[in-house]
């Protein structure tokens, strides 16, 4: 069998046990947004040939919103890059951040509005933010 990534088995069961999608700063921004009206969709790939997925995206008005983890995007306000093994967590996080680029790039590219926020940021804040901008680019 091989060798895990993870420094140790309760390391390997806290990452596996993180959720990617239907996060609780995600529910609870997705619940503000669409108690105000506003309708989009979950998890979808704005750009069909793009292999990325944001986690709200509204398709009229080409807005692709992501709420990003703090430790997985390296939040520069939260995050502390692991001391145990950083042959793979250094790695691991420049490349979450380069594709983070190159995924803004590749949809700005393609006409879409892309927004980020950090999942710390309030919920009410990140509502308010993307409601503006829906407004701004629906008229």
């Amino acid at each position: 069998m091989a060798e895990s990534w993870a420094s140790s088995e309760q390391a390997r069961l806290t990452m596996v046990a993180n959720r990617s999608k239907n996060t609780t700063p995600e529910l609870a921004v997705r619940a503000l947004l669409h108690a105000r009206g506003l309708r989009y969709r979950v998890h979808f790939r704005p750009v069909p040939t793009l292999r990325r997925t944001a986690d709200i995206v509204f398709t009229r008005q080409k807005i692709a919103v992501f709420i990003d983890g703090c430790f997985w995007h390296a939040c520069p306000e939260h995050f502390v890059m692991p001391r145990s093994n950083p042959a793979y967590w250094v790695p691991k996080i420049e490349g979450n951040q380069r594709r983070d680029r190159e995924t803004n790039d590749a949809l700005r590219a393609a006409g879409w509005t892309v927004t980020r926020f950090w999942e710390h940021d309030p919920p009410a804040q990140v509502a308010d933010r993307i409601a503006a901008v829906v407004r701004e680019l629906a008229s």
